[in-house]
């Protein structure tokens, strides 16, 4: 068996990151641009994911798996809010 790596939440941070400065632009009245890059957030969140997973570690795997429906979540809403205003 590999040697146990340490528990590595970078990439759910970056996601994290990713979906504030989604909102941040989401909010400057580019909602659409603002929900595709929050949108973007999950991709990061995902690969987080696969890391927890393969290090058998929850809190990795917790913290991404959150990261990945706050990262849809705003970027479904920011995108609906953008085609709303169009109308």
């Amino acid at each position: 068996m590999a040697d146990p790596v340490p528990d590595s939440k970078t990439p759910a941070l970056v996601a994290l990151a990713l979906v504030a400065v989604g909102v941040v632009i989401g909010l400057a009245k580019h909602a659409v641009l603002g929900g595709v890059v929050a949108g973007f957030g999950a991709i990061p969140a995902c690969v987080g994911m696969w890391k927890g997973i393969q290090q058998d570690t929850q809190g990795t795997l917790a913290m991404s798996v959150g990261a990945v429906i706050l990262s849809l979540a705003a970027a479904g809403v920011l995108i609906v809010f953008g085609i709303i205003s169009w109308l």
